[in-house]
This record gives C-alpha cells, sequence and structure tokens, in this order.
C-alpha cells in the first residue's frame, strides 16, 4: 500500500487522476477501522489533511458551503443557527476523539446507510460539489446515493464540499442504537420544515440499502399543513395527520434483519421518531410565532 500526501487540492486532483483507486482520508474513522481489521487494503492511500481549504466552510445568504473536512465538532459549535439537524446529528458520531475528526465527507464517501450524517443531509436539502481534473460538477444528494457503500463519484473525483440550504425552519434528528454512546444506528431519521417554501423533508438512515427520503410521508403532511392553514395559523398537527405522517415514513423503508436489530422493530422505531420529530419541530415552529 502507497501511502500519498498531497500539498494542495490541485495535487489532491492530480493524484486522483493518476490513481483512480487511490482511497481519500482525512479524518480516516471509517477507511482507517476497515484497514486495521484488514477488511480492506487499497494500492493507494491519499491523506488530504494538508488540503487546508477542505476544513474550511462559508455562509453565504441561502446556503452554507461544508468542506469535505470540516469536522463534526465544528459543525455543533459553530453552525448550529444554519444547519441545526446536521449539528443534533454531529452529537451522536461516535465519541468526542472521533468527532474532532470525522466529518460529513467521509460519510458522503463511504456512503454506509447507517452514516450518521445522511437523515440530516437529505432533509436539509442540497448537492456534494465533485472535482476532478476535467472540472467540477453538482450532484443532488437525492442522487448520490447508489446502492450499498457506493455512491455518485466518477473514479477520478473527490469531494471538495457539500453546499447546503440554510434552515429556514426548525429541523430535528433521532437516532436509536443499542447504547447511549459509540454505536452503529439501527435506525435514524431527520426531519426539516422549510417555512419558505411551505414544504417539509425527511432522511431516513440505516433501514434501507441506501439512505433515503420518506417521499410520499412528505408528500402528504405537505398538503395536510396546506389545506389546514396551519402554515399561518400555526395551530396544532392533529393526532390523525401525525399518526398517518408516520405510518407513511415507517412503510417508506425497506430495512432487514440483522444483529443490531429486526426489521419490523425498525419500521417500529422509525414510525415513533417521525411522530416524535414532528411534535418537536412543529412545537417549536409554533413558538417561533
Amino acid at each position: 500500500m502507497e501511502f500519498l500526501r498531497p500539498a494542495s487540492w490541485q495535487e489532491a486532483l492530480a493524484a486522483k487522476a493518476e490513481h483512480p483507486a487511490a482511497v481519500p482520508i482525512a479524518g480516516g474513522t471509517d477507511v482507517m477501522v476497515e484497514i486495521n481489521f484488514d477488511h480492506r487494503r487499497p494500492a493507494y492511500l491519499m491523506d488530504l489533511n494538508r488540503v487546508t481549504e477542505l476544513q474550511e466552510w462559508e455562509i453565504g445568504a441561502d446556503t452554507v458551503r461544508l468542506g469535505a473536512s470540516v469536522p463534526y465538532t465544528k459543525i455543533m459549535e459553530h453552525l448550529r443557527t444554519e444547519l441545526p439537524g446536521l449539528a443534533l446529528a454531529s452529537h451522536t458520531v461516535a465519541s468526542p476523539q472521533i468527532r474532532n475528526r470525522g466529518g460529513v465527507g467521509g460519510n458522503l464517501g463511504t456512503a454506509s446507510p447507517a452514516g450518521d450524517a445522511h437523515p440530516a443531509l437529505l432533509a436539509g436539502g442540497g448537492q456534494v460539489e465533485a472535482a476532478s481534473v476535467r472540472g467540477t460538477r453538482m450532484i443532488p444528494l437525492d442522487d448520490f446515493y447508489l446502492g450499498v457503500k457506493r455512491n455518485a463519484l466518477e473514479p477520478d473525483e473527490l469531494i471538495r464540499a457539500v453546499h447546503l440550504r440554510k434552515a429556514s425552519g426548525p429541523q430535528q434528528f433521532s437516532k436509536v442504537g443499542t447504547r447511549n454512546a459509540m454505536v452503529i444506528a439501527v435506525c435514524a431519521f431527520g426531519i426539516a420544515l422549510h417555512p419558505d417554501t411551505r414544504t417539509v423533508r425527511t432522511g431516513i438512515g440505516s433501514a434501507a440499502p441506501t439512505p433515503i427520503r420518506a417521499r410520499t410521508a412528505e408528500e402528504f403532511l405537505t398538503a395536510a399543513l396546506d389545506e389546514a392553514g396551519l402554515w399561518d395559523s400555526r395551530g396544532p398537527v392533529p393526532p390523525s395527520v401525525a399518526g398517518q405522517f408516520a405510518d407513511l415514513v415507517a412503510g417508506a423503508a425497506n430495512p432487514i434483519d440483522d444483529v443490531r436489530g429486526t426489521a419490523s422493530y425498525r419500521r417500529h422505531a422509525l414510525g415513533v421518531m417521525a411522530r416524535r420529530t414532528l411534535g418537536w419541530t412543529w412545537q417549536e415552529y409554533r413558538d417561533a410565532n
């Protein structure tokens, strides 16, 4: 295994073009575990820690450009207002040591359906900035996940940043694990209210081959809120609406039985989390009036 250590972004792109199979690392919180347990032995390992721009973020009028290597700790400390759902998800990532090293770019690159950032990213909405020596392209998050641990990157591409919508309303994240910390999610759920467009977005993790949105549930809730005039009145969501939303979220999942939980438990837990997070976000929206 050869070790590549580019000093700049252009050097990194050139190295990736020359060695498309090179595996990039920044925090190394996923890749190094696989290497240490001899589950993976790449021919080339590319350390991106000298590329400092990947550890930076920019807050614009409507979006946040989040460098691929910005650690979860920084998101929690500095972007809680702009990206509340992702900040909440960041709190659940493993231990403080791993939160100090790991970042969203690693979660996206690994594309594990159990990655903690994915539900919040999907609920918030945004695009992945992928680059190569051929140029840069923007990949919508909805199109980024192709299969179990497979993403839409070309072999010569690297993730440079994620462009995320600034929150226009409350967001929440919930995760079920076999214990309270240092645990892979049995299932996870994110929800974001978007009052500016009067829409709702969701994200489901660890309950399908890829992270997914519960689109039918989103469409149902968006229509129900609109028909009842609740965006304007900020009245309570009827229990029947919350219950139907929870059922549709659970129905959107395609889980499996494994050592962490059964498929039926995952569906049940997703329904509970959907109802609870809807209650939390809507109460926050009402209180903001």
